[in-house]
């Protein structure tokens, strides 16, 4: 009985910590040795877990826009920071600064801090 109770026990426990595995670190997708600076236009907010993205279109000097998706933290964090989902609007310029992601075709910006027109911090690193 004690060792069906134990092995119980212990798988119960490594079913819970399934989960924790699935998290990534910062490493693992952006290269912190690429920072990366600029200013656009957000398109849209996407609250959903585990983190919310923030698309911001950016206007080339050759007239053609690029969209980075800024990684933000997790909904429910913003949330007691004082984040809500009209904190930033689509057509609000916005300043970014971050490091890119480690595949040069993503366009996802992470350890990111976003910074409105009028300069008031909207969330940071």
């Amino acid at each position: 009985m004690q060792r069906s109770l134990l092995s119980l026990l212990i798988v119960g426990m490594l079913f819970l910590a399934i989960p924790m595995v699935g998290h990534h670190s910062i490493s693992a997708e952006f290269d912190t040795s690429k920072p990366i600076s600029f200013t656009g236009t957000v398109k849209k907010v996407a609250w959903m877990n585990p983190h919310i993205y923030t698309h911001v279109e950016v206007k080339q000097p050759d007239g053609t826009v690029l969209e980075y998706r800024v990684e933000g933290g997790p909904p429910n964090a913003l949330y007691r920071s004082g984040w809500r989902e009209d904190t930033l609007k689509p057509g609000d310029t916005v300043k970014v600064s971050g490091v890119r992601a480690k595949s040069p075709t993503s366009m996802n910006i992470g350890q990111a801090t976003i910074t409105k027109a009028d300069g008031s911090p909207v969330f940071g690193r």
